[in-house]
């Protein structure tokens, strides 16, 4: 993941993703997955390049990257932690949780902390609902949490 790039640099690798995947049924989503994984996030300067090149408008291209919600449209933490924010978890306690999470990072979701060492999300299933409350850090899933796991979790990201 490149997170200090130029303008032109992100225009180029953007152009670069799409040549390489517009081949590709349905390719829209699989380059928005490229791109990110690139940048970290979805760069504005991406959106008309991938319009022109697959022939979509850019209200197209924005309307997808705003409708889902792991697309992000500025850089994330060094740690991503996802809260499942489905019934399954919020009845066995997952709002508690959340607030806890919150207030031991100091921040709401959709936010980073200042050092930029963790971004909180909402995630709404991760398909653990037989063991919520439910939560992915940097992409692996932890199930079963209760104060003690979180409080784990939190220590993990802040080291």
């Amino acid at each position: 993941m490149n997170l200090h790039v130029s303008s032109r640099d992100i225009g180029e690798r953007t152009l670069d993703i799409v040549s390489g995947m517009k081949s590709l049924e349905g390719p829209l989503l699989p380059i928005l997955h490229e791109i990110q994984a690139e940048f970290g996030y979805v760069p504005q300067e991406c959106l008309p390049i991938i319009a022109r090149e697959l022939n979509l408008s850019r209200a197209e291209v924005h309307g997808v990257v705003t409708f889902y919600h792991d697309y992000r449209d500025h850089p994330a933490g060094r740690h991503v932690l996802k809260l499942c924010r489905a019934e399954a978890c919020q009845s066995m306690g997952g709002d508690q949780l959340a607030e806890r999470v919150k207030a031991l990072l100091g921040i709401d979701f959709h936010q980073t902390t200042l050092d930029g060492a963790v971004t909180l999300e909402p995630v709404y299933c991760l398909g653990l609902c037989s063991a919520a409350p439910a939560a992915m850090l940097d992409g692996e899933v932890h199930g079963r949490l209760d104060a003690d796991t979180v409080n784990d979790l939190v220590a993990e990201v802040r080291a």
